[in-house]
This record gives structure tokens, sequence and C-alpha cells, in this order.
């Protein structure tokens, strides 16, 4: 609840404070009197409304989540707005934005304006339902929640089986041209510095016929063998370092001639092919390293490729699936929705008779699967659409739909403030309505500005807005005080005794529906 709002600078409003109380709180004062800005200002405090306000600050009981928002309660947290050059907001003295603070700020006030028809939205309708069959069935909120978790999971499973039938086509080209590329270095079959030996192979044989031919021609040297050595004997010389050349060199040529030989049998034309058909490669991907690197990644992919069909079956099977357990369980929320059906109108219209009115009808209809199961709420008043009503009757419905929820509600709920809601109504119809209100202000702090003597004297806490030069906010905590205020608005500036003795019947009234 809100336990005490100030504001300064507002237009004729100089500087205000007050103190509230839980339950039926209401304002009321001489058309003119700014009833509506100081309404505007408390919403303004709450990130709710624009800011006319230099200063505007709501102190709450209500809590927020620490972790989540970062912010630190205090026992009374102060929730204000400062408007200099520009508006700025604060939970706490901690600064914040405007976004923020609403988001605190709606999780426990509900600011009812005229033609507001978020009560009347399907969902709206169907919490409304769902609350009471979970007062009648056990676990009815745990299957709620274990259709909403499936009915998310056949919603991606539609989405990625969609994404992967778009693209199937997409995909088997991919495939085709992966599976060539595959092939086309497979059939090559092409091994790391092969290209590089078959350079050489090419450059050894281009060069084998004329080193054939001086190989024979030096073989000559080993006729004069004997002769050199006959010679360093009779010389005396130590011929060991001419007999170790001339072995060395006679295993040179022989390598070369087993090289030689080996290369003879080698078909030059195969090698040149495997040289172009290995070149080929290396102008298409770099390298041959870079080649096969490539056919690894392909092959891959078509590894994917051919999984495709096996992830499409298996999203459509668990499609079938998810599809059977929701129709299943989707029905049987439906039926649970249905039997409670009869009772919830029977109350909501028993709400209405008190209002005097008739003829709301709260309907299912099924459809296709959505969050909240297969059905979509709606209602009528009179088999006429919501939008064609008056706002009287309106307001009224709305305070209907209201009364049969808070049934379920324990304390108070947070705080409502509504707007016209007893403007253009009669008297037994205001009446009506500020019962109504008072009973709704158990679960709820309700702030309202009262057009009728009827609400005014409901009211368990009562302000008075009036304009003498600036304008003000009082408490009118006197019972005279608020005789007065209730024959004014009876009566109007000229207050009759028979006025006053109206008041005092409606206020007497009001204590004794406490």
């Amino acid at each position: 609840m809100i336990e005490r709002f100030h504001l300064r600078d507002c237009l004729t409003f100089e500087e205000v404070s007050i103190d509230l109380q839980p339950g039926l709180i209401v304002f009321s004062g001489p058309s003119g009197s700014g009833k509506s800005v100081f309404m505007r200002t408390v919403l303004a405090s709450f990130g709710l409304d624009d800011p006319i306000a230099a200063l505007s600050e709501s102190a709450v009981t209500w809590q927020v989540n620490e972790t989540q928002t970062g912010l630190l309660n205090e026992p009374l947290n102060v929730l204000r707005e400062v408007k200099r050059e520009k508006a700025r907001y604060f939970f706490n003295g901690q600064s914040l934005s405007r976004a923020a603070l609403q988001t605190i700020a709606k999780k426990h006030l509900r600011h009812l304006s005229l033609k507001d028809y978020s009560d009347f939205e399907s969902d709206a309708l169907l919490k409304m339902i769902d609350d009471a069959v979970a007062e009648r069935e056990n676990g009815y909120e745990e299957r709620l929640e274990q259709y909403h978790e499936s009915y998310l999971r056949l919603r991606h499973v539609e989405h990625e089986l969609a994404r992967l039938k778009d693209d199937e086509i997409k995909l088997r080209e991919q495939e085709e041209f992966a599976r060539f590329e595959v092939k086309k270095i497979d059939d090559a079959d092409p091994q790391p510095g092969e290209y590089e030996s078959l350079l050489d192979i090419k450059k050894s044989l281009s060069k084998k016929e004329k080193l054939e031919e001086k190989i024979t021609k030096a073989q000559a040297i080993f006729d004069q063998e004997q002769s050199v050595g006959e010679v360093l004997d009779a010389l005396e010389a130590d011929s060991g370092f001419f007999d170790d050349a001339m072995n060395e060199l006679r295993a040179m040529f022989e390598s070369a001639q087993e090289k030689f030989d080996e290369l003879s049998k080698t078909d030059i034309e195969t090698v040149l092919d495997r040289i172009e058909t290995l070149s080929d490669l290396k102008r298409r991907y770099g390298s041959i390293e870079e080649a096969l690197a490539y056919r690894d990644k392909k092959q891959k992919e078509l590894e994917v490729y051919e999984s495709l069909e096996a992830h499409v079956d298996a999203y459509q099977k668990e499609l079938d699936l998810l599809y059977g357990s929701l129709n299943g369980s989707a029905g049987h929320i439906s039926m649970l929705r249905g039997n409670v059906l009869f009772d919830l109108n029977a109350s909501i219209n028993g709400y209405l008779h008190d209002l005097y009115l008739d003829g709301a009808e709260l309907t299912l209809a099924h459809g296709d699967f959505g969050p909240h199961g297969q059905d979509t709420a709606s209602l009528q008043l009179k088999g006429t659409p919501l939008q064609k009503i008056s706002a009287g009757e309106f307001n009224r419905l709305r305070l209907a739909l209201l009364a049969v929820r808070s049934e379920s509600m324990q304390g108070q709920q947070g705080v409502l403030m509504l707007d016209e809601i007893d403007a253009n109504l009669s008297g037994e119809e205001s009446m009506s309505v500020a019962k109504v209100l008072r009973k709704l202000s158990r679960h709820f702090q309700i702030l309202v500005i009262s057009h009728q003597p009827q609400l005014t004297a409901m009211g368990e806490q009562h302000f008075l807005v009036e304009k003498r030069g600036d304008s003000s906010v009082r408490e009118l905590a006197s019972d005279d005080e608020r005789i007065e205020e209730i024959a004014r608005i009876v009566s109007g500036d000229t207050i009759t005794d028979k006025a006053r003795h109206l008041a005092k019947e409606l206020l007497d009234a009001a204590k004794g529906a406490s």
C-alpha cells in the first residue's frame, strides 16, 4: 500500500503531504479544484503519468526483488519523480529509468482508466477462470504449467522443422556440390609431398640421358687406376687417399646407375599426367595440403546433409507426439474450465445485480493451440460487445470482475486507482458501486475521486481537494467536516439542512456497512 504521498510545485498546488490508510480512500472537492491533477501526480511518482510537479514522492510498503533489480529495500520504500529541465526517477535515492520504475509499480498498482479493456482481454478472463478451477482441482496449476512447457517445446520443434524443410532444396544442392568436390579430390588421391617428389622425378628424367653419357666417358678413369697405383708405389707415396677416392667415385657412379635403371622403368607420360592432375588441384585449392583440408571439411558437411532426413524424421515424430499430448491436455483443461463457467457467470451477475445491471455472459471458444490451451474467453453484456456499452455499464462490469477475482484473495493485494468510477450514475447505481468498492477495499487499497455523495460517504478515509488561491489537499477527520462536504456534493455551494440530514444518513449507513 501507499503510506505517504508528497508533492511540491505542481501547477496550483504549492506543497501537499498526506498519510494514507488501508481501505477505500475518497478524494472529493468542487469542480476545478485540481482532483484529477492531484491523482496524476500520484501516478507520476510511479512513472505511470507524465510529470507535472517539481517533486512527487510516494512511500510504499512494497518490497522488490533485490537480486533481480539491484535495488535495496527499506522498511518503507520511497519512489520519487523529480522534474527540473527533465524528469528523473529514484528508488530510495537510487537513480533508475522511468521504465524500470514502471515495471516495479505495475506489479503492485493498477490504474483503471476509462475504457481500459485489459480486464476483458482473453488472457485476463482465462486467468480468472483458471483461478476458479484451481480452487476446485488439486494440481491444476501444475497441469497448466506442464501444458505451457509442452506448448513452448511444440513451437520450437515446429520452427526447427519448418527451417529444415525450407532449407531442404538449398541443402540438397549444396550436398550435390560437396559430393562432387569430395569425389574429385578422392579420385585424385593426392598425398602430402607427392607433387614435389614427382617434380624431382621429372627433373631427373630430363637429365638422365646426358648424365649417362657423361658417366660413360668418365668411367675411362678406372682404366688408368692400376697405372696410377704403380706410379704412387714407385714414388714410395701413400696410395690410400687415391684408393679411397676411387672407391667413393666408383660407389657414386654405381648409385647413379641404379637410379638410372629405376628411372628407366618409369613411364614419363604417367608422371606428366599425374603432375598435371596435382597441378589442377593446386590451382583450385592453393596446395595439396589445402585440398585435403577442404576435402575433410566437405566430408563433414556431407555427414550433416546425410543426417538431414534423420533430423526431419526425428522432429516430425516429436511433433506428432507433442500434438497428441497437447490435444489431450488441452481438452482436459477446456473441460475443467467449462465446468466452472456456470458458477462464474452466476457470481459475475450476482455482483452486477447489486450494481443494478445484469446480462453478462462469459463464454469459451475452442481453437488452435495457444500458450494457455485451446480456449479463448470473451465477455458480453446482454449480447452486446463491450465496445458498444455505456461508460457506466463498462465501469460496473469491470467492478464485478474485480469483485469475483478478489473472492480468493487474502489480505491487501496492492493498490487500485480509479477514474470517473461513479460519474453519470444515478443515486442507486452510485450506492451500488460504493458498496462493491467497500468490499474490494478488504483486498486493495483503493484511491478514487468521487462525484457522488454515496461513494464519498462510503470512504474509510476522506480527503478534500479545494482551491482558495492555491490548491490544497486535507483530510477530513471529523464527521462534521465530512457531513459538510457530502452535503455540498448533494446541494451545491448553498448547503441546506436537508442536504446535511441526507449526508448524515449516508455517513451513518456507511459506518454500519463496516
